[in-house]
């Protein structure tokens, strides 16, 4: 009897350790494995083909050197770094198994005094100063033969941005030659610097924005004089954010510019914000009017109405406004993947983008022009004045009407152009004056100097808002221990970037970019609050149809009075109807507090049941899975 319990210790001893040796084996082996199974939706933990096609085109060898300060003490700062530097490692280990032998990895420890420290500032690496670490080191340089890029700090705060940032170094040393884009805008994109007379009026100089900062990191900017008559020759993008008041002679060399090959992103707009240094730009202030390019636009068959806004109650966006209360905001769009093209390369992996008061494209291009739409608000849309977009989002809720029209918000023309100008140059304006004041006239310029159409297809991005590049919509700074930080918000800069990105010929980092800017609106969310909405705004229309009825009652009343001095005494029929209309409006007012209330309840119940399920599905899955292998191995057991 007793030999048969020792047995089974036995028995079980050896199996333990049988299936401990297995596991540790298993695990030995899959570390060599190439492959490692990404869970995430977005697969934010797996390189993606932009990265993929980049290291397979190294021909040279390449070096990371990274650079991570092993401080001994340990405080919260340092270990988070340190947890940060290991995941930093594991992407590192990533690069190197898809590069195979052209991509070289080292690891340095840049303790004070050391010969890592002074490779480290060689490398233009930025110590932080931490608690516990005087000198704290976390970066990395890319070196190509001679050429050297450098990521000073990794930010944890840009670590769904962290595959973008070294692929970008790695691009950069493998194509040291870069491209160059102009910028051609009636707003200080390129910074104001300060003087003496503003700072004594309390005003300050300005920053470059960020979106000329992130492309002077990857190719080499112009600044584009809005009045200039020519384009450079070396430029390949021409960017035009805003062409407030832009003269024909401007367009004209945009003209030429695109006839000659040179492709063109405009951001035009109806009702720009930055165009007028506000103090508080989400809200509250008057708009600096519309921009377009309207000879360019007329001679390629669409309109632009700098006037009109495009107002959607899908893509609203909540704003903050008297008294810091939420408050709806039609006209200012957050647009979702569904109104974004997902067949198109630049835009297939955005969808969250922010569009201030923004102007809508129509009419149809021209022969020989193809249209590829890249925005596009839904049908519960309606074109609203530019002026009442500015003002408070109610006024246009008040008589809001869905137009079921789907409006462009930007679009790509692709195509052999034709130039805008088929009579040549358009006569300067103050040489039109001066003329007319000589007796002799000035020679007319030779249209023969002009091109009249471009040789080849090309290719002309047009957007309907310049506000979605403006600092205050697109990026959040933030102050912390390792110092002011920017966090983008949305996807504009992206979007953005991806299009030049595409429009100088390398189409490789668009894909690594994108996929830090997805965002998971709730969707059903947002149709329950269009549909009571529009439940309450048709309450609110019976309220005020009935207060104007009434009030043409009153009128009538009154002018049945002949005695003047009975006009200002209410008679009783007046009585009855101020008293049927104060009953209504109760009614009503009742009704439509009943309306949010039930929308509350049904947003509530659906994020609740939302919660329940993510907290449950995955245990109940579990213990659905065991009670089955349970029932399996006791009808196997059974049957024995």
């Amino acid at each position: 009897m007793q030999k048969k319990p020792l047995e089974t210790i036995l028995y079980s001893t050896a199996g333990v350790v049988v299936m401990l040796a297995i596991l540790i084996a298993f695990n030995f082996i899959a570390g060599f494995a190439p492959e490692r199974v990404d869970l995430t939706q977005e697969k934010a933990y797996t390189l993606s083909a932009g990265t993929k096609a980049i290291l397979k085109k190294l021909d040279t060898p390449v070096t990371i050197k990274f650079y991570c300060t092993q401080a001994e003490s340990a405080t919260p700062e340092t270990v988070f770094l340190k947890n940060y530097a290991r995941s930093v490692e594991d992407l590192l280990g990533e690069y190197k198994q898809v590069a195979g032998g052209k991509l070289k990895i080292e690891k340095y420890d840049p303790q004070p005094d050391s010969d890592a420290e002074d490779s480290a500032r060689l490398d233009g690496l930025e110590p932080q100063a931490v608690p516990g670490a005087d000198k704290f080191y976390l970066g990395l340089a890319v070196h190509l033969a001679d050429q050297v890029e450098s990521i000073p700090f990794l930010a944890p705060n840009r670590e769904r941005l962290l595959e973008y940032d070294i692929t970008r170094a790695i691009s950069r040393v493998s194509t040291p030659e870069k491209p160059t884009v102009g910028i051609m805008s009636a707003l200080p994109v390129f910074g104001m610097p300060s003087n003496p007379m503003m700072m004594q009026m309390g005003q300050q100089g300005s920053e470059p924005w960020a979106l000329v900062s992130e492309l002077k990191a990857d190719y080499n900017v112009k600044r584009v004089a809005l009045d200039a008559d020519k384009i450079d020759d070396d430029i390949k993008v021409l960017v035009v954010i805003y062409p407030k008041e832009i003269s024909d002679k401007a367009q004209y060399a945009i003209d030429q510019f695109i006839m000659r090959g040179g492709k063109l992103i405009a951001f035009l707009d109806a009702q720009c914000a930055a165009d007028k240094g506000q103090q508080n730009p989400m809200m509250g202030n008057m708009g600096g009017g519309g921009a377009s390019l309207d000879k360019l636009l007329k001679a390629w068959g669409l309109q632009f109405d700098p006037a009109k806004v495009v107002a959607d109650l899908d893509y609203k966006m909540t704003l903050r406004g008297r008294n810091g209360q939420p408050q709806d905001a039609p006209a200012w769009l957050g647009l979702t993947a569904s109104a974004v093209n997902k067949d198109d390369v630049a835009t297939s992996q955005i969808d969250n983008i922010w569009l201030p008061m923004c102007g809508a494209f129509t009419g149809a291009p021209v022969a020989g022009l193809k249209e590829t739409v890249l925005l596009h608000s839904s049908k519960d849309s309606q074109l609203v004045d530019g002026f009442l977009a500015n003002l408070s989002g109610e006024s246009i809720l008040k008589d809001f009407k869905p137009s079921g029209v789907s409006y462009n918000l930007a679009v790509r023309l692709t195509g052999q152009f034709k130039t805008a100008f088929p009579d040549g140059p358009p006569e300067d304006k103050k040489e039109a004056d001066a003329g007319k004041k000589d007796e002799k006239k000035p020679a007319e310029k030779p249209a023969g100097d002009s091109l009249k159409e471009t040789k080849g297809d090309n290719t002309v991005v047009l957007f309907g808002d310049a506000d979605l590049l403006y600092d205050p919509f697109t990026i959040r700074r933030i102050d912390s221990p390792f110092g002011a930080l920017q966090m983008a918000m949305n996807a504009n800069l992206n979007l953005a970037q991806n299009l030049v990105e595409q429009m100088t010929g390398d189409n490789n980092l668009i894909s690594v970019r994108s996929r830090a800017s997805l965002s998971r609106p709730f969707t059903r969310v947002k149709e329950l609050e269009a549909q009571a909405n529009e439940r309450y705004q048709s309450k609110i229309k019976e309220l005020q149809d009935s207060l104007e009825q009434t009030q043409q009652k009153l009128n009538q009343l009154q002018q049945q009075k002949q005695d003047k001095d009975q006009r200002f005494i209410l008679s009783p029929e007046q009585k009855a109807e101020i008293e049927n209309f104060r009953k209504q409006e109760a009614q009503v007012s009742k009704e439509l507090k009943q309306e949010q209330k039930n929308l509350r309840k049904e947003v509530v119940s659906l994020e609740t049941r939302l919660k329940w399920i993510n907290i449950l599905a995955m245990p109940l899955a579990v213990t659905a899975a065991g009670l089955l292998i349970a029932v399996v191995k006791r009808k196997k057991t059974s049957a024995k």
